[in-house]
């Protein structure tokens, strides 16, 4: 897709229905820079912003996203154009799927890991509080008992999130 050639497609068909970018704005509720954004190629509209201006400029989707007017034999060989070229620009790759899914993990044990870190804390700082050297030894025992398990649980929710299509 083109978003260049889209984009001075969206400007011809607003052009040639007589409104400004502000009016077009209003009438599909974004701003005038939000048209601008479009018409420069600079921002693809959403799937609900397509569906909108093809409603308004009484072009079909297909016609939005090949950038032009399209004949019945163009339609259909634009259409599975479209399709695949929508499909591949909106999915992502199995590495990115998988660095999305440890973030969230982490975002949302945030407080476990807060947790952890103060655990850690505690078995450096005890050991010379209570001037027990002996129990120096632990804080890397702990540490690397906890890493191993945290790190183990968040690549296990990766693992059954990454494969079966679920957030």
């Amino acid at each position: 897709m083109n978003q260049v050639k889209i984009g001075k497609f969206i400007a011809s068909l607003r052009r040639g229905a007589n409104l400004t970018q502000e009016a077009l704005g209003e009438k599909l509720g974004v701003t005038n820079k939000t048209v601008s954004r479009w018409e420069n190629g600079n921002y693809m509209p959403d799937i609900e912003m397509l569906t909108l201006l093809s409603k308004e400029f009484g072009v079909s989707i297909n016609e939005l996203l090949a950038g032009e007017r399209l004949s019945d034999e163009e339609f259909r060989a634009k259409a599975d154009e479209n399709i695949a070229e929508v499909a591949k620009s909106n999915t992502f790759s199995r590495a990115e799927r998988i660095s999305f899914l440890k973030r969230k993990w982490r975002r949302e044990h945030i407080a476990l890991l807060a947790a952890f870190g103060f655990i850690l804390a505690a078995a450096v700082i005890l050991p010379i509080v209570l001037d027990k050297p002996w129990l120096g030894w632990l804080s890397p025992i702990i540490a690397f008992t906890e890493y191993a398990y945290q790190n183990n649980r968040m690549m296990t929710y990766v693992e059954a999130h990454a494969y079966d299509g679920k957030e």
